[in-house]
């Protein structure tokens, strides 16, 4: 993704359903990965349909741009503020110039009947008579370079079975375990001040422990090598510590990609945590306009209509 934007789209339903079909409303055209881009909402529907039924959606390409691909996502909030699991829509599509084509310059592309109006005016109109649509777009690269994903863990285990280039070793208990100074100081502030500090063991080839069973410290060392998350840094802190870290760092700017790590390396309970924050009306509103919120829409869709359904089940 190199570009993604959010915005929020409030009709005045008592206008909008006096509107001749055909009539389009639209915030201002906005930038987005360096392409201009204008949602038009038609609140009673295009004019090659005609029925005046439904409301219509659709995202313009405002560029000259020869083409450019995106994922545009819409979704109704509902009348007690809630993002609606059943009015949400999304697409991929690679817009193109279509100069003199349909309403304006430009390609568009959505949905011609997004929702019924009947629909809309039970569900989503709310007490000052208006509707809110979320619109996020999201630009993709065309030509992205790939990368292949980090062999660095299988490296690293295997050098911990290896006792080539090992130059400490620990005695638990009459058992001998080799390691590596400068991975284990590297992962350890702890080892870091013991091999490299000013205590005895600094110039120790040999170090007797005592107050860890052989096989605890066998597991913390294979942690140590190839199983750690991101950011750990502490001798033995394990991934509910870690979850607690990015927990008490949490705000609207950070929610979404703390929930997309929870996602990652399956910390259930931080998933529920961000769940409830998210939960709360006002948390949700700042949080769905983050660039965090558009990069968790398209790495973790499933997450995210997870999301959704949790905050629509609270309200029923």
């Amino acid at each position: 993704m190199v570009g993604s934007a959010a915005v929020q789209l409030r009709v005045d339903d008592e206008l909008a359903s006096q509107a001749p079909i055909g009539y389009a409303v639209y915030p201002d055209i906005i930038s987005v990965g360096e392409h201009l881009w204008r949602i038009e909402c038609l609140p009673r529907g295009d004019v090659e349909d005609g029925s005046g039924e439904y409301i219509s959606i659709f995202l313009r390409h405002m560029s000259k741009s020869t083409s450019v691909t995106a994922i545009f996502e819409v979704f109704l909030i509902d009348n007690y503020g809630i993002p609606s699991m059943t009015e949400t829509r999304r697409i991929l599509r690679t817009f193109r110039i279509a100069t003199g084509r349909g309403r304006g310059s430009g390609d568009s592309w959505g949905w011609r009947h997004f929702v019924k109006r009947t629909i809309l005016e039970d569900s989503y109109v709310d007490e000052e008579s208006h509707f809110t649509f979320v619109c996020a777009i999201m630009i993709i690269d065309d030509c992205p370079i790939c990368v292949p994903p980090s062999d660095i863990t299988t490296h690293l285990g295997r050098l911990l079975d290896d006792t080539d280039g090992t130059d400490v070793s620990f005695v638990i208990d009459g058992e001998t375990f080799t390691a590596h100074r400068a991975v284990l100081a590297a992962r350890s502030s702890v080892f870091r001040a013991e091999l490299f500090g000013s205590m005895a063991e600094a110039t120790m080839s040999s170090i007797t422990l005592k107050d860890i069973t052989p096989a605890a410290f066998k597991a913390m060392l294979r942690f140590m090598y190839t199983d750690a998350l991101p950011g750990e840094s502490e001798l033995g802190e394990s991934p509910s510590m870690c979850s607690r870290k990015l927990w008490d760092k949490v705000s609207v700017e950070t929610v979404a990609t703390t929930l997309a790590c929870a996602e990652t390396y399956n910390c259930p309970e931080l998933k529920n945590k961000c769940f409830d924050f998210l939960a709360v009306e006002k948390n949700f509103k700042e949080a769905v306009f983050t660039d965090g919120y558009a990069w968790l829409v398209l790495k973790f869709p499933l997450v995210t209509a997870e999301l959704k359904e949790r905050m629509q089940g609270m309200e029923d």
